[in-house]
């Protein structure tokens, strides 16, 4: 531990031309008593650590002083692609690795381009979860990471509804959508090969997760992009299983896409009829079902018409009747 963090002080000396024992202590989260002690262990190991006193003062190498400790091991590499998306990595257990790897690259870099980091920090950030949703990590995420990394296979129990199932997994990759961490797996084959079908599992519903010894062969064609791609628009028309048809008002088409899902507003507008006198577009629209039609659509207000089916039309008609009674000049605050 201590070994790792000497040096890290030595690459964040190289970097920059000088750091106060306050601003060490920030980055290596110890106090200023650990640095002075760090700085003494590295100067009597040879390393060129000067400490300078007074308001402008701090730590520095002197003497031109280079750490040939830049290179890259094969986890700083990997985490280094993965360092614009800093809640990720913290989740997956990274971000020592990318921490290391960012400060190795600095210390190769011209000193015009230290700063490099800093600058595009400040200037790029991404924040994956929905708005008003605190975000969960899932306990048995790093070990699955780790699975990942490592291209072993697990055995992992996973919730099902109100059952549990055991599955051999061969861990393909790991995707973080709104919020919510998904495995891209192999399903290992009845007979222990690799030729099992690819699945996709929600991290969260994993009960428990154990890493075999062995590395499997991971098929070079496997493309966790294209794949995710496939399967949540093949999951999304899955859950589309029922149709409306309404009519909508030129904001209701503008509005559309804002209260169904993206595809199913898609698909409804690319089939649209020819407006009619007024502007209004009759649509037929994919939804998952007719309750959740009702709550979806309720948002368009009445920029939305419902035609078909009946029995959901003649709820709009009753939500209508009663926002009349509540707004009319006979509604409670009328009276």
């Amino acid at each position: 531990m201590r070994a790792a963090r000497l040096i890290k002080m030595v690459l964040l000396l190289q970097s920059r031309p000088t750091m106060t024992a306050a601003e060490l202590a920030r980055e290596l989260e110890v106090s200023e008593r650990t640095v002075t002690r760090d700085a003494q262990a590295l100067s009597e190991a040879g390393v060129p650590v000067y400490a300078e006193r007074g308001r402008a003062g701090g730590y520095r190498l002197i003497g031109g002083y280079r750490t040939r400790l830049t290179g890259l091991a094969r986890g700083e590499a990997e985490a280094l692609f993965l360092s614009g998306v800093p809640g990720a990595l913290r989740e997956m257990g990274l971000e020592d690795a990318a921490s290391a790897a960012r400060l190795k690259v600095s210390a190769a870099l011209l000193p015009s381009l230290r700063d490099a980091s800093r600058t595009a920090a400040q200037r790029f950030h991404l924040d994956a979860p929905n708005w008003f949703r605190e975000p969960e990590t899932p306990e048995l995420l790093p070990a699955v990471a780790d699975a990942v990394w490592d291209d072993r296979p697990i055995t992992a129990r996973y919730r099902r509804g109100e059952d549990e199932v055991v599955r051999e997994l061969e861990p393909y990759g790991l995707v973080l959508k709104a919020g919510v961490w998904y495995l891209c797996a192999r399903v290992a084959a009845a007979d222990g090969g690799g030729d099992g079908p690819f699945r996709v599992y929600r991290i969260d519903r994993f009960s428990a997760v154990e890493p075999g010894e062995a590395r499997f062969a991971r098929d070079e064609g496997f493309d966790l992009p294209a794949f995710w791609s496939e399967r949540a628009e093949q999951f999304a028309r899955s859950i589309l299983r029922a149709e409306v048809v309404v009519r909508l008002s030129p904001r209701g088409v503008r509005q559309l896409p804002y209260a169904v899902d993206a595809l199913s507003a898609r698909e409804a507008l690319d089939g649209a009829d020819a407006p009619d006198a007024d502007g209004w577009v009759r649509v037929t629209l994919p939804v998952e079902s007719e309750e959740v039609a009702h709550t979806q659509l309720r948002g368009l207000g009445p920029e939305v018409e419902v035609l078909a089916p009946a029995a959901l039309r003649e709820r709009f008609a009753a939500d209508a009747r009663r926002s009349a009674a509540l707004y009319g000049d006979e509604g409670p605050a009328a009276t």
